[in-house]
């Protein structure tokens, strides 16, 4: 019998859901708060999953790194900054290098291991990362959501329109293109969507048709070598005070700051806490049910 694979995946950041931007004291509960919970989840049902860090905010907090590894799941990059500035879609190859080489390095540093699997902090990257990833030394991208239709509501939406056309199935990609096929040494292991994102936010935002969207990549990706990848966050299972921070303003146009600032940033809000945690356990119990293999990004080998 041949069995699923399923990837639990959790960017791991101090960006703030209820505030906007990035706090300090959001990572502080992300460490002592989110993470903990997480690990516990993933014990229960024997899950190994992908930890994506913020090189800077492991670095200021070591043990962040420490206690995942210690539980056994795999160690991976999201960069050096989470700042949107810094986006690797906004970068040039030198300066996208700069930034992947260092973040390695903090990584590899902490953990005392080879760091392989990267994913571009709000899914951003460019032509030139691809190259980027090669010659700092990775062997996985996690930063392609195929066919997904919402990237007008995120930042990065012009690059994200390629999309459209990426592979749904982990494949080895491109050297000029992450969302395309190709004989570089780099593996995507795209992220699952069905129209829309399978992914912690939309599971908050409506927890019904998030059931159905997994459903429907259920019967999609059973006896295949098509992988599921949910991606959470750690700061999604926090609550924390809303302090009313102005929205920060990221996008360049006014329609762009009212899709992708402020109505992104509302939805975002709902079920956060407690309440996520219970809809991620019923994620994983029904991939458990299922019979799906739990298994971390640099366990996927795909067919070439």
């Amino acid at each position: 019998m041949t069995h699923g694979i399923a990837c639990m995946t959790n960017d791991v950041e101090t960006t703030s859901i209820v505030n906007g931007g990035l706090r300090d004291d959001t990572g502080v509960k992300v460490w002592k708060e989110g993470l903990p919970m997480l690990l516990d989840l993933y014990e229960k049902y024997g899950v190994k999953a992908t930890f994506f860090y913020i090189a800077n905010f492991a670095k200021q907090h070591p043990e962040i790194i420490k206690i995942v590894q210690k539980r056994g799941h795999e160690i991976a990059c999201h960069g050096l900054t989470h700042r949107h500035d810094k986006a690797f879609d906004v970068m040039p190859f030198e300066e996208q290098l700069e930034h992947l080489s260092t973040a390695k390095k903090i990584l590899e540093d902490i953990a005392g291991e080879e760091v392989v699997s990267f994913r571009a902090p709000a899914l951003r990257v460019n032509f030139d990362t691809p190259k980027a990833l090669i010659e700092a030394g990775f062997k996985y991208d996690s930063s392609v959501a195929p066919q997904r239709m919402d990237m007008f509501m995120s930042l990065g939406s012009k690059n994200k329109m390629q999309w459209l056309k990426a592979p749904r199935t982990p494949y080895r990609a491109s050297s000029e293109n992450l969302t395309r096929r190709g004989d570089s040494s780099i593996i995507e292991i795209p992220v699952s969507s069905f129209i829309v994102p399978y992914i912690g936010t939309f599971m908050r935002i409506s927890p019904l048709m998030n059931s159905m969207i997994r459903r429907l990549l259920y019967l999609e990706t059973r006896n295949s070598d098509k992988a599921i990848n949910f991606l959470i966050h750690p700061n999604e299972v926090i609550t924390e005070e809303d302090l009313h921070v102005k929205t920060q303003r990221r996008a360049s146009s006014y329609v762009g700051y009212l899709l992708s600032d402020l109505l992104r940033r509302r939805l975002k809000q709902k079920n956060l806490g407690v309440d996520a945690l219970y809809l991620f356990e019923e994620e994983i119990r029904f991939w458990s049910t299922k019979e799906y293999l739990f298994k971390c990004v640099k366990d996927i080998h795909p067919e070439t």
